[in-house]
């Protein structure tokens, strides 16, 4: 029996960006073609100024399209309002950051109950799910620490498990091992492996190319365009992209 193909979660459609320095108009996107389905794991790397922030804002609902169409599980939220885009953000995707962005008055639980709050969610359900989601990633005797008292890499689980808290579509990860060391990098990577593994959608920005050789999937960005998709059957022919793209080695 063939195996029912996954939906798509993301569907992004001649996307570009477009910023304006002063009588110049700078181009960070050129007609960006994507497609992301759930249970991927995706990596996207290029050199400095190729637009993977750029790409990364607005996959992540924190910046819009200057041209093209996105697509959230079916719904267009290139042209939404930034209030409805907040509740987008907030119910249907999760962020890692490179910093942690961790509020440092709260502790470990109380930070994972943030986004949770922001949804309405009962406290005594809210402290549930958080605790589990502590215990999830290895902080089951650290819950009524504060950053302050962790260490790098027990912050990164902290924000791992508050992406977590809403049970999101997606998870974007910016340069998420950037500040550790490489047995925390190391750990953080395996719980994304291990989410995975579990059915949860990826999507990483990174530099490094050994993490990029864990994930499933690599898209290349340069100059604001895909050079390589290495899943080119699933997403489309990478635009700017060759004939053979799977049969590429993919270098720095």
């Amino acid at each position: 029996m063939i195996a029912a193909a996954r939906r798509p979660i993301i569907e992004l459609r001649g996307v570009e960006k477009h910023y304006q320095m002063g009588e110049f108009t700078v181009k960070a996107l050129h007609g960006i073609d994507v497609t992301v389905r759930e249970g991927d794991y995706i990596s996207i790397l290029g050199p400095s100024g190729c637009g993977k922030s750029t790409l990364l804002n607005i996959l992540g609902c924190l910046d819009q399209p200057t041209l093209g169409e996105y697509l959230l599980e079916g719904s267009d939220v290139a042209k939404l309002e930034d209030d409805e885009l907040s509740q987008v953000r907030g119910k249907r995707l999760g962020f890692i950051f490179q910093s942690y962005n961790l509020i440092q008055q709260l502790t470990v639980v109380e930070n994972i109950e943030v986004p949770l709050y922001y949804q309405g969610v009962s406290e005594k359900e809210s402290r549930e799910i958080a605790v589990g989601l502590a215990e999830r990633v290895g902080l089951g005797a650290r819950l009524d620490h504060r950053p302050t008292e962790l260490s790098g890499g027990q912050q990164q689980r902290v924000a791992i498990a508050r992406a977590l808290a809403n049970d999101p579509a997606v998870i974007l990860a910016d340069e998420a091992t950037g500040n550790l060391d490489s047995k925390s990098g190391g750990d953080i990577l395996g719980i994304f492996d291990q989410l995975n593994a579990d059915g949860k959608t990826l999507i990483m920005i990174t530099h490094d190319e050994s993490m990029a050789r864990r994930t499933s999937r690599t898209i290349r960005l340069r100059d604001g365009l895909i050079e390589y998709d290495s899943d080119a059957d699933i997403g489309g022919k990478a635009e700017g992209g060759k004939k053979g793209a799977r049969d590429q080695v993919a270098t720095a």
